[in-house]
């Protein structure tokens, strides 16, 4: 299961990564506060899906927005799209609601073990996933592991330093990663720079205007190009992962533009780190966050089933 600011998902999913069924509906579609109720809603329709094909349910795995005590199965205290949630210890619930074993983690740690387990990232011993949306997220698999660090704040990758000499900051820090290539922060830099693109422009509205030629738009989509480059030359240089991969609404605009990102990469890279770390560029949908829940499962099993 995966519950998102605007929607939630839910799966059937097969240990071996086939999707049997799969839901979603509006996370507050019964008015605000009601997240919770709303990802039951769609896990009774799923268990009863189970119930009727003779399908023997084994575990449960969601993920959600922030930071995330996986180990109690504690919601963070910093959930600021779902803030019902916060504290909330999702994973007990689960467990007494559906008399079986549940556990919970980053939405984005379960998008990469998702594709470790069962995408592009399949086979590779390490992994390193980085998602541009609304923010910047991460989730890191080195020598088979999930990275959670020792408070759960691990895989921050939108926290990466990249400019320490610049007042451009985001809502959390100066000169993060975050400050440049989320969808937040470069809708609020074209509002600065570019007012004739409209109050109320928005990331993929900067993409667009670059496509269509005009100076300004194509100038911060070149920076965004730049700050992306050096962030990734970071994990590289730091982890050397034998795959990365960029995901979100912000990496799917950039996707045309996946060239200029890696030559700059390759500016700012440990070359012969960067030979043998694969950087790869793909769209996903929900159906992928509920699949990192199965992987979550398995994971934290041992790829039992």
């Amino acid at each position: 299961m995966d519950v998102g600011g605007t929607t939630t998902a839910a799966g059937l999913v097969m240990p071996q990564g086939e999707m049997l069924a799969h839901s979603q509906a509006p996370t507050h579609a019964e008015g605000a506060g009601t997240a919770l109720r709303t990802l039951f809603d769609l896990a009774d329709g799923l268990v009863a899906t189970a119930k009727a094909q003779g399908i023997t349910l084994l575990g449960l795995g969601v993920g959600v927005p922030g930071v995330v005590d996986a180990e109690r199965g504690v919601v963070g205290e910093d959930i600021k799209n779902v803030p019902e949630l916060a504290r909330c210890p999702l994973a007990e619930q689960l467990a007494s609601r559906y008399g079986l074993r549940a556990w919970v983690d980053n939405d984005v740690n379960l998008l990469a073990l998702g594709q470790w387990r069962f995408g592009v990232g399949r086979g590779a011993r390490s992994l390193v996933l980085l998602a541009l949306g609304t923010g910047v997220g991460g989730g890191i698999i080195l020598d088979g592991h999930l990275v959670r660090g020792a408070g759960g704040y691990g895989g921050e990758l939108g926290c990466l330093p990249i400019n320490f000499d610049t007042p451009r900051a985001s809502a959390f820090g100066r000169g993060w990663l975050d400050s440049y290539v989320s969808g937040r922060e470069i809708a609020e830099t074209a509002r600065q720079r570019l007012p004739d693109l409209g109050a109320d422009v928005t990331a993929a509205t900067v993409f667009q205007a670059a496509r269509d030629g005009h100076a300004g738009a194509r100038a911060l989509v070149e920076e965004v190009c730049q700050a992306l480059g050096a962030g990734l030359a970071i994990i590289v240089n730091a982890l050397n992962p034998e795959v990365v991969l960029v995901t979100g609404g912000v990496a799917e605009s950039l996707i045309p533009m996946e060239s200029a990102v890696l030559r700059w990469v390759s500016e700012y890279a440990f070359r012969r780190a960067l030979v043998t770390t694969r950087i790869t560029f793909l769209s996903l949908d929900k159906r992928a966050t509920v699949l990192g829940g199965a992987a979550l499962y398995l994971y934290e099993t041992g790829g039992k089933a």
